[in-house]
C-alpha cells in the first residue's frame, strides 16, 4: 500500500472564473492528513530498530529490506520522522559533492570553515578534552603528559567536511520492527478515516463547501 493510496479523498467544487460554483466536483487526495506514530509508543525504543542509512540508499530500498515491500517507504519516513525528504534524508556521496560545488564553488569547497578540537586524554586515559568543540586555530591546553609544553589539539574542518558531517548525522534513524507493522497500518487506517460531520459522504470521503473560497 502506497502512502497516497492510504489517504482519504476530498471533493472540491468546480469554480468558474467569476467564482461561481458548478454542480460538478473534483476528487483529490487529502494531503493535509498525515499519519504519525501513536504518542504512547514514540518513546518505547524496543519496537524500533536503530539503522544507519547506507550511501545512496533510498527509503523504498529500506522498506524492501525491512518489510519486503518497497511501496511501504512512507512507513520508513513516518517512523523516522522524515517530513522533507530533500532536507532530512542523507545525500549520496556524489550528490553531496555536487551540492557542495553548487553552494561553495569548486575553488572554495576545501576552504577551512572552522577549527575543532581532537580528543585528549592523560596517561590514565582520563578524558581531558573532548573532540568536536569549535575553537580558534591557536587554541592550546597544558599538555597532561608534559607540564613544560602546551598542546594545540586542533584540526581544520573544510566546507565539504562540514557538509559531510551534517549529512552523516541524518543517517541514524529508527525503523519500526516488522512485527509491529500490522498495528501501525491499522492505526493509520483509523487516522485516515473520516468521522461524521456536515461534510461527510463516507468514511473515506468528505465534500467541501464553497465557503472556503470566499
Amino acid at each position: 500500500m502506497t502512502y497516497f493510496r492510504s489517504l482519504p479523498d476530498i471533493e472540491y467544487p468546480n469554480i468558474t472564473d467569476n467564482g461561481a460554483a458548478l454542480d460538478a466536483y473534483q476528487t483529490f487526495k487529502n494531503i493535509f492528513m498525515r499519519g504519525k506514530i501513536r504518542d504512547d509508543l514514540q518513546n518505547i525504543f524496543t519496537i524500533f530498530n536503530k539503522y544507519s542509512i547506507k550511501d545512496g540508499e533510498r527509503p523504498d530500498q529500506i522498506a524492501e529490506k525491512f518489510y519486503g515491500d518497497p511501496a511501504l517507504d512512507w512507513v520508513v519516513r513516518i517512523t523516522a520522522n522524515i517530513i522533507n525528504l530533500q532536507d532530512e534524508f542523507p545525500l549520496s556521496t556524489q550528490l553531496l559533492y555536487d551540492y557542495c560545488v553548487n553552494k561553495y564553488g569548486l575553488e572554495n569547497i576545501n576552504n577551512v570553515r572552522f577549527w575543532q578540537t581532537t580528543e585528549v586524554r592523560d596517561e590514565a586515559k582520563r578524558l581531558i578534552l573532548p573532540a568536536g568543540l569549535e575553537v580558534d586555530k591557536d587554541f592550546t591546553i597544558p599538555n597532561p603528559r608534559d607540564e613544560l609544553q602546551d598542546l594545540n589539539p586542533v584540526i581544520a574542518v573544510s566546507n565539504f567536511e562540514y557538509e559531510r558531517m551534517k549529512n552523516d548525522d541524518k543517517r541514524e534513524i529508527y525503523i519500526l520492527k516488522e512485527q509491529y507493522l500490522g498495528q501501525f497500518l491499522s492505526d493509520m487506517e483509523d487516522l485516515t478515516t473520516y468521522g461524521f460531520s456536515s461534510e461527510y459522504i463516507d468514511e473515506r470521503m468528505i465534500r467541501t463547501t464553497t465557503d472556503i473560497f470566499f
